[in-house]
């Protein structure tokens, strides 16, 4: 499945969502952006997800929201998620909104599919 802003493709039987989201993003494209993610996650069911937001240079609340609503719709199916490529900005406000602790971390997409993989 691919959009603008975002393309899901397979790697090592993991679901690999890569956002792709420039400095300013209108607000209505971004909640068009919110309902397709979370569609495509919760179609996926109980499976693996890396998140690479390593070419996301929008950083603020609708992408601190999406990411918070895309973890619940995959845990409520029962799936397991790993974010991977983050910008020190969007890791500061990670942290800055305590959301870090919500989310397994790994530095770059092979780690983050090696980590997901092992997760219970």
């Amino acid at each position: 499945m691919s959009h603008r802003h975002f393309k899901v493709s397979q790697e090592d039987s993991v679901n690999v969502l890569e956002l792709t989201l420039p400095v300013v993003v209108d607000f209505a494209e971004f909640d068009k952006l919110n309902e397709l993610v979370g569609d495509a996650a919760g179609q996926a069911g109980d499976q693996r997800w890396v998140i690479d937001l390593s070419q996301v240079e929008y950083v603020g609340s609708a992408l601190l929201g999406l990411l918070v609503n895309l973890r619940k719709r995959v845990k409520t199916a029962g799936g397991r998620l790993v974010l991977c490529g983050l910008s020190d900005q969007v890791n500061k406000a990670l942290q800055t909104c305590s959301l870090h602790n919500l989310f397994t971390i790994a530095p770059a997409r092979k780690d983050a599919i090696a980590k997901v993989r092992n997760l219970r």
